[in-house]
């Protein structure tokens, strides 16, 4: 896909679904774009990863993601999936409401602070730092080791994309995080605490989950849930920037902020792409026979964007009922994070759009979209700050 088809890939989704939910690519490997037909894909046992490559093969970044339940077919991605699952259980996720509380506050005060002349970045004030603050305290990383993550987790990203290819940048991210996860996981083992890397590190052992295991995994989740919520924000915000006759409803709580959520990752998916490979021969998709060994572009952008599945599916509209994106996946390979993307974003929008009502995006300056074709989100977004608002936001107590 061209670089101008990835900022705007619609119109190509739009003209894939006009082939129908499924087309061949090649003599082995097919483009699915239809709502139903990526569902059964992502949910049916005789399509799985299409990774061949063993999981100690490869260098950096390619090496560590094969190692992760990221790039595992069964029986070690469920072997990986039950264990990380025991223990990022929802109730550890709902326990990190007050610390996203906290964090979206501290960091909307830093936005108001920020904006020299009205205008400021909100991707590198509000979007990146928020997820991996949030993180940090799921991992129990010191507050002090945090900012760090940000440059390793975007460089690593490229170890996500379709083409298997890693930079030497992200190669290089992958050591860094390596080096400092392993003496973690050590320190945690001797002193465990509250926190995820410790419940982790506790319950691996007795053949259920090797030590590069446990850190590659430790490690996926740092960068999978930084990259997600950091899009789901973003793309999110972009859409009330574009339409600011939506925000009123959402504000006012007219339209329940969980409903708008789901819009968001419909309308422009974080991630927009997966691999899935065949397994068995014998498989029928859309009518569409799939023979084993065949390689399936699964094209989540565009299969939330059906037009058999959704009404009028370019129009974005949070009132929608039975929205059911398929932005984080579905099936055994759902995002295992999903439900802490969604709640930084319950916590975010809200507060965001009473502080700052009359937000706007910047006159002097564009937004720019990350060049990536899977994982979909801005670089930078900047956004307008009134300056009656700016001073009023100042006058706001603190909150530590």
């Amino acid at each position: 896909m061209t670089p101008a088809g990835r900022t705007d890939p619609f119109p190509l989704y739009a003209a894939a679904h006009e082939l129908g939910p499924v087309s061949v690519l090649a003599d082995d490997s097919f483009v699915v774009c239809g709502y139903a037909a990526v569902n059964q894909v992502l949910r049916e046992p005789g399509f799985g990863l299409a990774t061949t490559t063993p999981p100690d093969s490869g260098t950096g970044a390619l090496r560590l993601m094969n190692r992760s339940i990221l790039r595992a077919n069964p029986p070690d991605h469920g072997r990986m999936r039950s264990l990380i699952s025991k223990v990022f259980t929802p109730r550890r996720v709902a326990d990190l409401q007050p610390a996203s509380e906290a964090a979206v506050d501290d960091l909307l005060r830093q936005l108001s602070d920020a904006a020299t002349g009205g205008t400021t970045d909100f991707m590198d004030r509000v979007a990146f730092p928020l997820p991996v603050t949030v993180i940090g305290e799921l991992l129990g990383v010191p507050p002090g080791d945090r900012r760090r993550f940000r440059p390793l987790a975007a460089d690593l990203t490229d170890a996500l994309e379709l083409s298997g290819d890693t930079s030497t940048s992200a190669d290089a991210a992958a050591r860094e995080l390596a080096g400092y996860f392993a003496p973690l996981i050590g320190e945690r083992r001797a002193a465990p605490g509250d926190d995820l890397v410790s419940a982790l590190a506790r319950d691996a052992g007795d053949g259920r989950l090797s030590d590069e295991e446990l850190l590659a995994n430790l490690i996926l989740l740092l960068v999978a849930g930084f990259e997600t919520t950091t899009n789901l924000l973003g793309n999110g915000l972009a859409i009330l920037l574009n339409r600011p006759e939506l925000t009123a409803a959402p504000r006012a709580g007219h339209i329940p902020i969980a409903g708008f959520i789901e819009e968001v990752l419909r309308y422009d998916s974080p991630v927009q792409a997966v691999n899935r490979r065949a397994h068995r021969d014998g498989l029928t998709v859309a009518g569409v026979s799939i023979p084993e060994g065949s390689d399936l572009i699964q094209l989540i952008g565009a299969a939330n964007r059906d037009p058999a599945r959704y009404n009028d599916p370019n129009r974005f509209d949070p009132t929608r009922t039975d929205i059911r994106p398929l932005s984080f996946g579905a099936g055994a390979h759902i995002c295992v994070g999903n439900n802490l993307a969604r709640l930084e974003a319950a916590v975010a929008f809200p507060k965001l759009l009473s502080r700052f009502p009359d937000l706007s995006a910047a006159s002097d300056r564009i937004p720019i979209r990350r060049d990536r074709l899977v994982l979909r989100g801005y670089q930078t977004l900047p956004v307008q700050i009134t300056p009656r608002l700016i001073a009023a936001n100042q006058r706001r107590p603190r909150s530590d």
